[in-house]
């Protein structure tokens, strides 16, 4: 899924405009030119771009202030200045901004090609691999980051699953990126500009997710003043995401089929039935063929929700994807207008060697706390959290006994995180990556004391 990166020129000179866009298309890019910034915005507006090469003096605005919306508003656009001869103060005033490079006119022809493949091999290394160009998505909600293989077939995949309206269920362990991937299967979708409604099945009380879903009507219960519309009403035409599936209670699972099978609902209260029009993805970090043989989860609605299955693998299990993960958080969490954060090579070894318990989310609360902790661009070992500045030499493998299973490295985790912060489980859960939820449900699987607090 090779990304063919797009170049945008921004120059009021038709002249320079057409030798940069030469030399991009021989590169293979799709290289196309404006000769304002207010064009160069509204050509973002309709389609992102990888390289955008712009002059600092343009006939509407200074450079310096297009670099300035650009980097904030699409921070993964590489920005190389052409900037005339004796102005090269304002150069490294760009640099500063976040661009990339810079080159004074007039230059010759061989200078812009080495700038441009430099540009190239830079987006190579660090390429966020997203979709074909042919099907790219909405950039924002649903974007998705990885080169490996299995992140490749997941995409590929979730290309196929978003043209049609079956339901979907996402498997996978906390923090893997379950809701990205129902926003991807939604914002991929023709309904993207309908609505996309997440519902934390485990964060709401078995009445509140009821009357949540499927709406009440006035005087149904105590404190019903008023008609509600549910949120399977309310997503018409759209996606309702429901995290957390396995936790909604039984009775509430038959109302759910019932719900998908007839296209249909019943507010609480009310003797009518009312049509929908939904698609439903399901997300779960739980084993639910497990749950159907326990009888916490009705086996016909597993069957309705698993038209459509996608597992995603845990952090651990596709380190390929660990610098480009890297890579994009900080872009996304690095001030605007400071220079770009990258770590040193010592602190990525540790990055790349670490296990994840908590997956992408812990990476991500990984990378912001490392910014704001940081006094530099260069982000050194001290910056990272305690876990991660321990020794990360294994020791020697010597026989299976000396293998630790996943669930004794995620006990540890969370045992760990709740000494070290004095038995604060809703902090003990941001860090680790996990939703209190998850946390509450571990310490009683794994039967962890919580440490009383001093």
């Amino acid at each position: 899924m090779t990304m063919i990166p797009q170049v945008l020129v921004v120059d009021d000179q038709e002249a320079i405009r057409e030798v940069c866009l030469t030399l991009g298309q021989e590169m293979g890019c799709h290289s196309t030119g404006v000769g304002s910034g207010r064009e160069a915005l509204a050509r973002l507006e309709d389609e992102p771009v990888e390289v955008l090469i712009t002059d600092i003096r343009l006939p509407d605005m200074n450079g310096l202030d297009l670099l300035k919306q650009v980097k904030q508003r699409w921070p993964g656009t590489q920005v190389l200045i052409m900037t005339a001869y004796g102005s090269v103060a304002s150069a490294v005033e760009a640099m500063k901004l976040g661009a990339l490079d810079y080159i004074t006119k007039p230059f010759e022809t061989d200078e812009m090609r080495l700038l441009l493949q430099s540009c190239l091999r830079r987006l190579q290394r660090h390429q966020e691999v997203v979709w074909p160009r042919e099907r790219k998505p909405v950039v924002g909600p649903g974007q998705l980051v990885g080169q490996s293989p299995q992140m490749q077939r997941i995409m590929r995949l979730v290309s196929k699953v978003a043209q049609n309206r079956y339901p979907v269920l996402i498997l996978g362990e906390s923090g893997t990126g379950k809701e990205m991937i129902a926003r991807a299967v939604h914002y991929n979708s023709p309904e993207r500009d309908r609505p996309f409604i997440p519902v934390d099945c485990g964060a709401l009380v078995p009445t509140l997710i009821e009357s949540e879903l499927f709406g009440y009507v006035k005087g149904a219960f105590t404190g019903a003043n008023r008609n509600h519309i549910g949120l399977l009403e309310a997503a018409d035409g759209g996606t309702v995401f429901l995290d957390e599936i396995a936790e909604m209670p039984v009775d509430l699972q038959s109302k759910l089929l019932r719900a998908i099978q007839e296209k249909e609902i019943r507010p609480v209260g009310s003797s009518k039935r009312v049509k929908i029009n939904v698609r439903i993805v399901a997300a779960t970090n739980r084993n639910l063929e497990v749950a159907v043989a326990e009888g916490s989860f009705r086996k016909d609605l597993f069957f309705r929700l698993n038209v459509v299955s996608i597992k995603l693998p845990p952090l651990r299990e596709r380190p390929a994807d660990i610098p480009l993960l890297v890579d994009y958080f900080l872009q996304r969490y690095s001030p605007a207008n400071a220079p770009m954060r990258h770590f040193s090579d010592e602190a990525m070894v540790r990055l790349q060697r670490y296990d994840w318990p908590g997956n992408v989310r812990e990476l991500e609360n990984c990378i912001e706390r490392a910014i704001a902790l940081s006094s530099g661009p260069r982000m050194e070992v001290t910056d990272l959290p305690s876990s991660l500045q321990q020794s990360m030499t294994l020791p020697p493998v010597s026989g299976p006994a000396s293998i630790r299973t996943i669930a004794e490295m995620e006990k540890d985790a969370i045992m760990n995180a709740l000494v070290q912060l004095h038995g604060d489980k809703l902090l003990a859960a941001k860090l680790l990556g996990i939703g209190k939820t998850t946390l509450y449900r571990k310490l009683k699987e794994y039967s962890i004391g919580v440490p009383v607090r001093n």
